[in-house]
């Protein structure tokens, strides 16, 4: 027993010596001190000894042991100094990584930058579903179905008489619908609509638009608002004009120009040499579209505007292809 006590204490003195890392070194510790283990296994069979030998034999097992678990310490220690004599130094001195911190897209800020400005001129904030029917996308609106104003909307449909909305109007209905006058909303949202990919459209974009009704709404009101719309937005030496146009939910019916923002009205690639750059639509709202809801136009009057958020967006930064905004990349948008 103790010549075999002695044998088995060298091989386990080798076999650790010779682990290369911890993953050797954790099998030559199962190989002899494991549960079935030589070195556990010897020391289980002293038992069978006589009464005289086992002191003897008990102090060398346990001697054998106890060098076996310290060379397996010092290995264990021998094995990390290397690993991390082998590891690069570290320069606390040098810079941490830079952490990459979220942000709003361009088209959110320009967003929230419009909604503020009209909040902060009484307007409140209200949305509606993106999926609508026939009637809030088009009836309600004073577009029949056989009305050629239809022909001005590409539209998605989803059924038969579903759509994905063309604009953020419907949104008008159901407001004037769910409360009474007086009403001072803008509805921001996104559309959509089947048109040809090119960098002035795209098929899903955003819109915003507004709506006041009241006993005696003007368009001289309406003129106001957008003055100060543009006055706040664009800066307040931005002259506007307004031309007329057709909507057929709005009569009298306008578009709303400004002076070029970048030659400032002499002419120039952006504004097709004209000087001017159209922002948005706007107009009273039709007689006809208060009967949808019950309203007496006799008694109310009110107006209403929308505008394209990319399109602002475009303005505002000096971009000339609408795609960048759907893109994702993030060479562009880390620029907002």
């Amino acid at each position: 027993m103790q010549e075999e006590l002695e044998q088995v204490g060298r091989q386990a003195l080798e076999e650790i010596s010779r682990a290369k890392n911890d993953s050797e070194l954790e099998e030559a510790r199962i190989h002899f001190l494991g549960r079935k283990g030589k070195i556990t296994l010897l020391l289980r069979s002293l038992g069978s000894l006589s009464v005289q030998d086992r002191p003897a034999i008990g102090r060398l097992a346990n001697q054998v042991k106890a060098k076996v678990e310290k060379a397996l310490v010092e290995r264990r220690q021998a094995l990390g100094s290397q690993v991390q004599e082998a590891a690069p130094s570290l320069d606390i001195t040098l810079p941490g990584r830079r952490r990459w911190i979220g942000r709003l897209h361009p088209l959110t800020q320009v967003t929230q930058e419009i909604v503020e400005i009209f909040t902060a001129l009484g307007f409140q904030v209200a949305r509606g579903p993106e999926v609508e029917t026939e009637y809030y996308n088009f009836e309600a609106l004073n577009f029949p179905k056989d009305h050629p104003a239809r022909d001005m909307q590409d539209t998605y449909y989803l059924a038969d008489d579903v759509v994905l909305r063309t604009h953020t109007s419907p949104v008008q209905i159901r407001v004037m619908e769910s409360q009474r006058p007086p009403i001072r909303v803008v509805m921001p949202g996104r559309v959509y609509r089947n048109e040809e990919i090119n960098p002035r459209s795209f098929t899903v974009f955003y819109q915003i638009e507004g709506l006041y009704v009241d006993r005696h709404v003007t368009f001289g009101d309406l003129k106001g608002v957008l003055a100060a719309f543009v006055e706040r937005f664009f800066g307040p030496k931005t002259p506007l004009r307004f031309r007329p146009s057709f909507f057929p939910f709005t009569e009298p019916s306008a578009e709303v120009d400004i002076a070029c923002i970048i030659c400032g009205g002499k002419g120039c690639r952006l504004c097709k040499y004209k000087g001017w750059l159209e922002i948005l639509g706007a107009g009273m709202v039709d007689p006809a579209v208060f009967t949808y809801v019950n309203y007496d136009p006799e008694e109310v009057s009110g107006y209403a505007f929308g505008m394209g958020v990319d399109r602002i967006a475009m303005l505002r930064h000096g971009i000339d292809d609408i795609r960048l905004f759907y893109e994702n990349d993030l060479r562009f948008l880390q620029q907002f």
